[in-house]
């Protein structure tokens, strides 16, 4: 009896992770496939446009059901808030206009560069040395740099990489002054107030097609609502360390939203390049995780 009582709660728990991982995976997933279904609308719109779209359809969803209460929001409060209101814009502007230009899969896996970089910085160990190497390497095998590369569309992934890491930064200063998902509810509406003149003009010159805004509202939910949902869920449920490691999904389910969405295959050096920086994320993870 002793022994169904102890394993009972081992065998939860087990469920409980494999349960988070499953959200997880499933966010992911979503979210590289809303990027895909949003490059539909970049003739229509533009990547501006449909950051813009997607913006109002994150604050939408997030207001109403987050109800943050602004009007009590410190200024120690409201200036991170605005800050990540203002990285919101450029991450999903840098991202969009590199899909734009050098494809999913290729934008994605150097705007993942930016979360590497937080899990490495400040460490002086000899392995993350390694995998800081080893990721610079994966870039490289990636992007084969030439005359003929697209330098524009590599600076936007890496101003997307560069937002992506302060997101992370913000959003720890944020967890220990705002409860919950106040602070992205907030930030998110900060957003779309920034985006509202691009949605104007874009009425204004009859570009807001309703095929253009049903692109825009699908990458909103897909991009934005659902996973910033299951990775609240699948935090609660799996450990600090595993989220970092299946965050290396992403690059792969862009690589391939976009080979089966957009019609975009990669190079071999491409895919080689994408897994190098993938294993290389995984593992400085795990060993930052060991130490901790």
């Amino acid at each position: 009896m002793t022994v169904e009582v102890e394993q009972r709660p081992a065998t939860a728990r087990r469920g409980s992770r494999m349960a988070g991982l499953a959200v997880l995976m499933a966010g992911a997933a979503s979210n590289q496939t809303g990027a895909a279904i949003g490059a539909h609308a970049f003739d229509l719109i533009g990547p501006p446009g449909v950051v813009a779209v997607r913006q109002f359809v994150a604050a939408s969803v997030l207001l109403p059901a987050v109800r943050p209460n602004l009007r009590r929001f410190t200024r120690a409060q409201w200036w991170p808030t605005i800050l990540l209101g203002v990285v919101f814009v450029s991450m999903n502007l840098g991202l969009y206009t590199a899909i734009d230009r050098i494809g999913l899969g290729l934008a994605v896996t150097l705007e993942f560069l930016g979360p590497l970089a937080v899990a490495l910085a400040g460490s002086r160990s000899r392995l993350d040395l390694v995998c800081a190497a080893a990721a610079g390497a994966g870039v490289y095998v990636l992007v084969l740099p030439s005359g003929s590369s697209d330098w524009i569309g590599i600076g936007c992934g890496l101003l997307a990489a560069g937002c992506w890491a302060s997101y992370i930064l913000l959003n720890r200063l944020l967890g220990q002054r705002l409860p919950g998902l106040q602070a992205t509810a907030a930030a998110t509406t900060v957003a779309a107030v920034l985006t509202l003149p691009l949605l104007i003009v874009l009425v204004a010159q009859g570009r807001m097609t309703p095929l253009a805004l049903l692109y825009g509202v699908a990458a909103g939910v897909l991009a934005s609502v659902i996973p910033y949902a299951s990775d609240l869920i699948a935090l609660r449920r799996v450990p600090a360390h595993f989220f970092g490691v299946l965050m290396s999904v992403h690059p792969v389910f862009a690589a391939l939203a976009g080979l089966v969405l957009l019609g975009q295959v990669l190079d071999v050096h491409e895919w080689i390049g994408i897994a190098v920086v993938v294993g290389a994320n995984i593992l400085a993870v795990r060993h930052n995780a060991g130490r901790g």
